[in-house]
């Protein structure tokens, strides 16, 4: 049984695939940070682009 173990522990088969999902997960929660990030910026400069909006006045051309 302990020449099992010790094969297992130093057996590298593997390694590199979970280096890859480890990677992956990082990018893949990076990028979701980013949107997050980016997403709350828009909806603030929507809201400020709407509110200047509404309170705009419109005049009127009288061409008569």
């Amino acid at each position: 049984m302990t020449k099992f173990f010790k094969k297992f522990a130093l057996d590298t088969e593997g390694a590199v695939t979970v280096d890859w999902v480890v990677l992956t997960a990082t990018v893949v929660g990076l990028g979701i940070g980013v949107v997050a990030v980016l997403l709350n910026g828009s909806n603030a400069l929507g809201s400020k682009l709407a509110d200047s909006m509404a309170n705009a006045e419109v005049n009127q051309l009288d061409l008569e």
